[in-house]
C-alpha cells in the first residue's frame, strides 16, 4: 500500500492499538487477538477523531507495512540489536551513551516483537537523528521478519545461548535465527559491531564488515550487578566510539545509568541485600548469574520454553548449586520437581511468599532470578 497520503509532510505520527488512547489526528490499529477484538471499537475511534483506521484480518501486516514506509521516509540511521542475553541492557547502555550526542529514539521497555518493533518505528519523529531498535525472537524467521520492517543500517548481536529451545529446536537453530540480522546487513551493505572474543559470532558473521570489541572487564563505579555485564558495557563503548562519543564520555554515561525492570538491580531491603535479575532466564544467563554471584543465598525460578531440554538444563542448575555448596536455596516452578534438588521447591511465587512470611530471611545476600512467567518480583516485599 502507498502510505504517502499519511506520512508526507508529517513531523511525527501518533499510532495506537488502544481505542481508549485515540486522539484527533491519530492512527488507530484495530488488532484482533484471542481475548480481544479492536474491530469492535472502530466506530468509536472515528468519533474520537482518528485520522486513519487500520482494521481487518491483516491489520498487523498493514501496521508493519506502515512502519516500514515511515522508517524509509525518515531515512535516519538505525542500529538493530538482538541476542540471547543482554540485548535489553546493551540497548539501554548504548542509548545512555549515544544520547550524550544525539537526539536518539530507542525501543522502550520490551517492545521487540512483531508488534513492538513497528510501534517503536512509528514513535520516531523527524527530530530524531538516530534510533536503536531491539529485536527479540523465539522461532526461526522471527529476526528476518523484524529486520525487513526496521531495515537497520548496522547491527549488534550480544551473544547466542540456549534459550527458547522449544521454538528454535536446538542451539544451532538459535544461531541461525540470530544470524538473520547479519544476513540482512550483508545483503544491504551494512556492518556489525561484534565481540571478537565470541567464536560463535565470528562463525555467524563470516565476511560481514565488522567493528570489533572485546569482552573486557567491568569498569568501577557502575550501578550494574554481575561481571557478565562487562561485554554489554564494552559493546556500548564500541558503538559510542563509532558514532563519535569518546570512551571517557561513554563511561560517564554508563556510570550514571541505573538499571530498572528487574534487570541486574541491586536492592537493599530492611533485612537483606537482593540482586534482582528476574525479568528473564535461560540456561546461559542463569549459569552466568550464578557464577558471578558473590553471595550464598539463591531464589531461582524455572526456565521456560526449553522443550525436551528442560529436565537436563534444570538438573544442570541444581548441580551447579550443589557444587557451590549454596547456603540457602529456594526453587520456584514445577520444572525443578523432576530434578534431584535437595532444596525446597515451590509450585509458584505465591507459595514462596507464604514460606518467606513464616520463615523470613535476614542478613543474606540473595540472587533472585527466573523466567518472567515466575513473577519472582512479587517476593521482593518479603525479603
Amino acid at each position: 500500500m502507498d502510505w504517502n497520503f499519511l506520512i508526507k509532510n508529517k513531523n511525527s505520527l501518533t499510532v495506537t492499538t488502544d481505542s481508549r488512547k485515540v486522539t484527533p489526528g491519530s492512527v488507530f490499529v484495530a488488532l484482533k487477538g484471542e481475548h480481544f477484538d479492536g474491530n469492535q471499537f472502530v466506530e468509536q475511534a472515528k468519533k474520537d477523531g482518528a485520522e486513519y483506521i487500520i482494521s481487518g484480518e491483516n491489520a498487523l501486516a498493514q501496521l508493519q507495512d506502515l512502519a516500514r514506509a515511515w522508517r524509509r521516509e525518515l531515512a535516519l540511521p538505525i542500529i538493530g540489536i538482538t541476542g540471547t542475553n543482554g540485548k535489553t541492557t546493551t540497548k539501554e547502555l548504548c542509548a545512555a551513551v549515544l544520547s550524550t550526542k544525539f537526539n536518539l529514539y530507542y525501543t522502550q521497555g520490551n517492545l521487540n516483537n512483531q508488534l513492538g518493533v513497528p510501534l517503536t518505528l512509528l514513535s520516531i519523529t523527524r527530530a530524531h537523528e538516530l534510533a536503536i531498535v531491539e529485536m527479540g525472537a523465539s522461532h526461526p524467521g522471527d529476526i528476518t521478519e523484524l529486520v525487513n520492517i526496521a531495515e537497520p543500517n548496522c547491527g549488534l548481536i550480544t551473544n547466542v545461548g540456549r534459550a527458547h529451545l522449544q521454538g528454535f529446536g536446538s542451539f544451532e537453530g538459535v544461531m541461525r535465527t540470530k544470524a538473520e540480522l547479519y544476513d540482512f546487513l550483508k545483503a544491504h551493505n551494512g556492518f556489525c559491531f561484534r565481540n571478537t572474543d565470541n567464536p560463535y559470532l565470528a562463525k555467524m558473521a563470516g565476511d560481514l564488515k565488522t567493528i570489533p570489541y572485546q569482552t573486557g572487564t567491568m569498569p568501577e563505579g557502575t550501578h550494574l550487578v554481575g561481571n557478565y555485564n562487562a561485554e554489554n558495557v564494552s559493546a556500548a563503548i564500541c558503538v559510542g566510539k563509532y558514532f563519535g562519543v569518546s570512551e571517557e564520555q561513554a563511561l560517564d554515561a554508563i556510570r550514571a545509568y541505573i538499571p530498572s525492570n528487574n534487570r541486574s538491580q541491586l536492592l537493599q531491603t530492611e533485612r537483606n541485600t537482593v540482586v534482582v535479575d528476574a525479568y528473564n532466564a535461560n540456561p546461559t544467563s542463569m549459569n552466568a548469574a550464578i557464577n558471578s554471584f558473590k553471595g550464598n543465598t539463591y531464589i531461582l525460578g524455572g526456565m521456560r520454553e526449553l522443550g525436551e531440554y528442560s529436565h537436563l538444563e534444570h538438573q544442570n542448575i541444581v548441580n551447579m548449586l550443589l557444587e557451590r555448596k549454596a547456603d540457602t536455596v529456594l526453587l520456584v516452578g514445577e520444572e525443578y520437581k523432576q530434578t534431584t534438588a535437595p532444596y525446597p521447591i515451590f509450585a509458584d511465587v505465591e507459595e514462596l511468599c507464604e514460606y518467606l512470611q513464616k520463615q523470613p530471611l535476614a542478613g543474606k545476600t540473595i540472587l533472585l532470578k527466573g523466567s518472567r512467567g515466575n513473577q519472582l518480583e512479587k517476593a521482593i516485599p518479603f525479603l
